[in-house]
C-alpha cells in the first residue's frame, strides 16, 4: 500500500493514516497510539523515527484565494513533510505541511511545527522555535 517501506516498523493502536501511497519509511520507525498521519501531500520518514502518541503530520491545507466558494470548498493545497533521521516527536504535536525537520532533533511535547526544523536541536511552542542544541 506504501510507496516504500522499510523494515521494524510499529503502529499502535487507533493510528489513521490517510495516502497510503505517497508514504515512504525506511527503519526503525515508530508511530504510537492515537497519531493522525496525512500523507497525501507526500511524506517521508528517514530512520530511527519516533512520533510519540497523539500526535499529527499534514501535508495539505485549504486554500482560500477563491473567495466565491467557502474555505473549505475551496481547492486543497498539497506540500510534503520530510522527517530526516533520528528525530523524536513528542507527545501531542502538530507537524504542518511543507515542513523538513533535520537529522537528530527533538520536538517538544505539544509544538505546532509550521517552519524547517534545524539538524541537532530542540524545539518547541506554539508556533514551534529554536529551544536549544543539542
Amino acid at each position: 500500500m506504501v510507496k516504500s517501506c522499510g523494515d521494524n516498523i510499529r503502529i499502535g493502536s487507533n493510528v489513521r493514516i490517510l495516502g497510503w501511497e505517497h508514504l515512504d519509511v525506511e527503519y526503525n520507525i515508530s508511530i504510537h497510539d492515537n497519531c493522525y498521519i496525512d500523507a497525501t501531500g507526500g511524506l517521508t520518514l528517514e530512520n530511527n523515527v519516533s512520533i510519540a502518541h497523539s500526535s499529527s503530520i499534514l501535508t495539505t491545507n485549504h486554500g482560500w484565494s477563491d473567495t466565491t466558494l467557502p474555505i473549505k470548498y475551496n481547492p486543497i493545497k498539497k506540500s510534503p513533510v520530510h522527517i530526516k533521521s533520528d528525530v523524536w516527536v513528542g507527545c501531542g504535536c502538530r507537524i504542518l505541511n511543507g515542513v523538513t525537520i533535520y537529522s537528530r532533533a527533538v520536538v517538544a511535547a505539544g509544538a505546532v511545527v509550521n517552519k524547517d526544523v534545524e539538524e541537532n536541536s530542540v524545539y518547541g511552542g506554539v508556533p514551534a522555535k529554536k529551544i536549544k542544541d543539542i
